[in-house]
């Protein structure tokens, strides 16, 4: 069964600045490595359609999603906060981009493809419920992840997240949820500066301090994600993808390479097919080292398509 990679060309109209380092070229960077891997040839192609009000609803206020959508600027850019800003082409982009991890849970509900990922941006986990922050502006993962419970009726469902930055935004979708289990990794103390205090029964949060290296993440794979995860038996598994704790990654300080994102991989499709047929729905999130995100997608993806 194959896997599919969904993106769109809009999702490079998206434009903060050539200062910024969330840039158009970071989509460049992973298809120019497919293709350079001949990876490209054993994939399952769909353009993102745009997502719609109702699916965004689903994770965030509809009076939210109105204020996004009635913000874009007509030209120039438009500051949000020092991080988030907008441009003419974001909403474009943005719409894609939680529209990409719909296509793509439809996609392995439906048995089309066993898993997808989405070459998205802008980013999504540091949106939060009624609030754009951290490069972000609608949740992605959320979104797709009340997809699989509210349009395909699962039961439980688990979202991943080894971005170098912890998901607030997601963790504050779901915060309580009982329908959905929640684990992560992070740099702390590190920005945005939360996910330690107090966090609800459904999530489990493992900071890492600045320095951990392959050999500390795996540990708390291991020791933390698996069995919560064996515990809850999720139907269906999201992973918010962020590369930013590569080794070569500056946006960070911690330290793990290729082959750390193809095992935690591995490990996930592991409980995937044990669990929830397989399904794993991934979706972009950090990475701006372009090289070292490039290759990382690919063995994230070679691992996901059984290549």
């Amino acid at each position: 069964m194959s896997t599919a990679f969904i993106t769109h060309s809009d999702c490079m109209l998206h434009d903060m600045g050539s200062h910024h380092p969330e840039c158009p070229d970071r989509l460049s960077a992973i298809s120019d490595r497919l293709i350079a891997c001949g990876l490209d040839l054993y994939l399952a192609f769909h353009d993102a359609p745009q997502a719609e009000v109702e699916q965004l609803s689903r994770a965030h206020p509809r009076e939210y999603v109105e204020e996004i959508l009635s913000s874009v600027p007509v030209s120039g850019v438009h500051h949000l906060d020092p991080d988030t800003a907008m441009c003419p082409g974001t909403i474009k982009a943005a719409l894609r981009a939680a529209g990409a991890g719909v296509l793509a849970t439809d996609l392995v509900m439906k048995g089309e493809v066993e898993s997808g990922f989405c070459a998205v941006r802008p980013p999504g986990h540091h949106a939060e419920r009624a609030r754009a922050m951290g490069f972000c502006f609608f949740n992605n993962v959320a979104i797709a992840a009340r997809h699989a419970l509210d349009a395909h009726g699962l039961e439980r469902v688990a979202i991943v997240d080894f971005d170098v930055h912890h998901g607030n935004g997601t963790e504050d979708i779901f915060s309580g949820d009982p329908q959905v289990l929640m684990v992560s990794t992070f740099q702390h103390p590190f920005y945005p500066y939360c996910g330690t205090d107090n966090p609800a029964a459904n999530m489990v949060n493992v900071p890492l301090p600045a320095g951990t290296r392959g050999e500390g993440f795996r540990e708390v794979v291991e020791s933390k994600w698996l069995p919560a995860l064996e515990e809850f038996k999720p139907q269906a598994i999201f992973i918010s993808a962020g590369f930013d704790a590569h080794y070569e990654d500056d946006m960070g300080s911690l330290g793990l390479l290729e082959a750390d994102y193809a095992w935690v991989t591995q490990q996930l499709k592991a409980v995937a097919r044990h669990h929830a047929n397989g399904r794993i729905v991934s979706i972009l999130e950090g990475g701006y080292a372009l090289s070292a995100l490039g290759r990382s997608v690919v063995a994230h993806i070679k691992v996901l398509a059984d290549l």
